[in-house]
This record gives structure tokens, C-alpha cells and sequence, in this order.
């Protein structure tokens, strides 16, 4: 069996549990990851899905305070 290459908005809207409305929002304003457009036909490679699932990844997120004094206004 040949292995999938590719993935269609609602493939992936359904991988990562999110609206395939969020996934063409994103196409549209230029975030998330590449796609291919071939005719009308969106098409996400996935290496691709792979490579921005990878960017994603996060020790912690930045500016949120962490330790005793967290919550405190400085």
C-alpha cells in the first residue's frame, strides 16, 4: 500500500482538531503552513504539516511569567 503524501484542508483540520475555516483563514493571511493550489484544489504535502508541527514545539511560552511571584504586577 502506497503510503499518503498529501493531506486536504479537512484531513487536517480533523489531525490537528481544528475548523478547516481556521485552515483557510490562515491560508489566506499567510500563516500556518505551505500548501499547494492546484486549480481549485488545496493540498497540504506532508512534510510540510510535519516541518510547521515541528516549529511549533515550545519549552514555554514567551512572556508569561513562571515561578512564586507569577500573577504579581510588576
Amino acid at each position: 500500500m502506497q503510503q499518503k503524501t498529501c493531506l486536504t484542508h479537512k484531513e487536517l483540520a480533523r489531525r490537528w482538531t481544528i475548523s478547516h475555516r481556521t485552515l483557510e483563514r490562515w491560508r489566506y493571511t499567510g500563516e500556518g503552513p505551505q500548501f499547494m493550489k492546484i486549480g481549485v484544489r488545496v493540498a497540504y504535502r506532508l512534510e510540510d504539516v510535519e516541518a510547521y508541527e515541528t516549529q511549533q514545539t515550545r519549552q514555554a511560552t514567551p512572556g508569561v511569567r513562571r515561578g512564586p511571584n507569577a500573577g504579581v504586577a510588576a
